[in-house]
């Protein structure tokens, strides 16, 4: 007996030592250590050539400053490269010189254009609009131009306070699908929310429905199995893997699929903040409780998040696909407008942050906001400040309890600012907010994937649907004011007593968040 324990702790050792994440940090660190003897070769000749370092780092310094960047983006690498002009320089480069980010611009360019006549904007609801609020309208035609994102009229949406009854609905539909099934998501990992719907998507696929899956590449780290997408195919279920994590330095891994998006036979899509993992849903307690929210949609803005799927989903493809066969007229009734839109780090427009600062310069009484993370750069902090001294109400409600130390060391650094600006932040008592959503003056609302944070802001690919008029909206800030029951509202006086350490942590990796 206990030669076979022995062995079994022999080949679970052995399974450890050679598995994949063990191989893959190995590479890494390999890799990192040869760019580093190099580095460090090279700082032998520095004090022959160290004026012509300053030079060089003098120059790096004026093309930086000098590029249409986000200010704090620069300052970012204006302190590493002033500090280090060796080092600096040459990670600069490192970091922006990416054949694979430019591949992908490319790809994702090329697909636009090929998918952009099914997200033509229908000019009568421009009219409509135009007769509602000029305002809706001129936003509208902004998203247009950057996407084009269009505006839908015959939609309708059903909001989710919490992801326990979104996934009640969610199985339920995923049931009653006759064509076709597309599901994004960030993060999957096993329990009952995925075993569940793996054995729906298993059973449909099975019945002769069209079934594609798509995780991001993180989840192979601890997750999922590496060859998971082999396991899956064996099942009928047609699975991509978005930048899978690979054991080379480069940049573009940086830049993740954060989008949650599930399209049912063209007339069922949902988005929100919940993933396919059982914290989502509470049947796993990590930080509490977990507070999430999604909403369900249906109509003709199901063709948006169609496209939208498809259009990551094709990165990888070199032929042009035909997704013509994938849309339909599918109309419900409705008094107002959804948009489905989405965000890509190669596009350099922050569609995701135009978006909620179009609603705190545009609110008339309110803007209300729910978001995991709080880190934001100088353009967002002076529309919140506007917004507050144009007399709108602005409330944030964030985690009590948080999944990511650093992160909330990060957004703590901004409470006393925002909370002198007039701007109310309040925690959720019972645990961790994951919702990402903004509700303005019970006629507009957003949710989606989109945090307050740069990563979600600058460097992931994410979505969400913009909401106006519709029921939704009002249910959305009912449930924001029943999450307020259950918070505590942040003062100065918490501020001004919060742990002394953790305040100079805070402040020193500030300046560094837009890398973070």
């Amino acid at each position: 007996m206990d030669k076979i324990d022995f062995q079994k702790g022999k080949r679970k050792i052995l399974r450890v030592i050679f598995g994949r994440t063990v191989l893959l940090v190995t590479s890494l660190l390999i890799q990192l250590g040869i760019l580093i003897f190099f580095m460090v070769k090279l700082t032998e000749y520095t004090r022959y050539y160290y004026s012509i370092a300053i030079i060089i780092a003098i120059l790096m310094l004026i093309y930086i400053l000098n590029l249409d960047e986000n200010p704090a983006y620069k300052l970012a690498w204006v302190i590493p490269v002033a500090m280090f002009p060796v080092y600096g320089v040459l990670f600069y480069l490192f970091v922006h010189i990416q054949p694979s980010r430019r591949l992908i611009d490319n790809r994702l360019q090329d697909i636009g254009y090929e998918t952009k006549g099914y997200m033509k904007q229908d000019p009568l609801v421009m009219q409509e609009l135009e007769k509602k609020d000029i305002r809706v309208k001129n936003f509208t035609e902004y998203m247009n131009r950057v996407g084009p994102f269009p505006m839908c009229k015959n939609s309708n949406a059903k909001y989710y306070a919490v992801g326990d009854d979104w996934y009640e609905d969610f199985l339920k539909r995923l049931k009653e699908a006759k064509e076709f099934i597309f599901i994004e998501f960030f993060i999957v990992n096993h329990g009952e929310l995925w075993d569940t719907v793996l054995e729906i998507l298993k059973e449909k696929a099975a019945e002769g429905v069209e079934v594609r899956f798509m995780y991001d590449g993180t989840c192979t780290f601890f997750r999922l199995p590496h060859n998971y997408p082999e396991y899956l195919e064996s099942m009928g279920i047609h699975c991509k893997v978005f930048s899978p994590i690979k054991p080379v330095l480069s940049t573009y891994q940086n830049n993740r699929d954060h989008r949650k998006i599930v399209v049912i036979d063209g007339k069922i899509a949902y988005t929100g903040g919940v993933n396919l993992a059982d914290e989502y849903i509470n049947k796993l307690e990590r930080f509490g409780h977990w507070k999430d929210t999604a909403v369900e949609l249906t109509g003709e803005v199901v063709n948006s998040f169609t496209i939208l799927f498809l259009q990551n989903w094709n990165i990888t493809n070199k032929e042009t696909e035909d997704v013509s066969g994938y849309m339909r007229d599918y109309k419900v009734e409705s008094t107002g407008y959804i948009m489905g839109y989405t965000d890509s780090p190669f596009d350099y427009i922050e569609v995701g942050e135009s978006v909620y600062m179009d609603m705190l310069y545009t609110a008339e009484k309110y803007v209300h906001i729910m978001s995991p993370y709080l880190i934001l750069d100088n353009e967002m902090v002076t529309a919140l400040d506007y917004a507050v001294k144009r007399g709108i109400d602005v409330k944030i409600i964030m985690p009590h309890i948080t999944d990511k130390p650093y992160a909330y060391i990060v957004a703590r650094t901004y409470y006393e600012l925002l909370i002198k600006k007039g701007i109310k932040i309040y925690e959720y008592l019972p645990g961790f907010v994951h919702a990402k959503e903004f509700i303005s003056d019970d006629k507009k609302a957003v949710v989606g994937s989109i945090n307050l944070d740069y990563r979600s802001l600058y460097l992931n690919f994410e979505c969400a649907a913009y909401m106006y008029d519709v029921d939704a909206v009002n249910d959305a800030e009912q449930d924001f004011q029943d999450t307020l029951k259950q918070c505590v509202e942040i003062t100065m006086e918490d501020c001004k007593s919060y742990n002394g350490f953790k305040k100079f942590l805070g402040k020193l990796m500030r300046p560094f968040a837009p890398l973070m």
